[in-house]
């Protein structure tokens, strides 16, 4: 959807934006969207590299546990 846009598309959007916050409300509303993205960027690069972290665990444990079977004489 977002791709058929387009410059011509995107200037009717920020007309009307402009027409209904005004214009001294502009540079508000972009802060708010770049704190808005910032937070979103900080969280999903926590969530991956806890993910990461989870994945290292997981393989010392299958490496925890093949030492172990290789070791057991039965």
């Amino acid at each position: 959807m977002l791709q058929n846009i387009g410059f011509p598309g995107l200037m009717l959007i920020l007309i009307v934006v402009l027409i209904l916050f005004g214009p001294s409300k502009l540079p508000e509303l972009g802060r708010a969207v770049g704190r808005t993205l910032h937070e979103f960027k900080s969280s999903a690069r926590e969530l991956v590299s806890e993910n990461k972290d989870d994945g290292e665990d997981s393989k010392d444990i299958v490496k925890e546990r093949k030492d172990v079977t290789e070791k057991s004489p039965a």
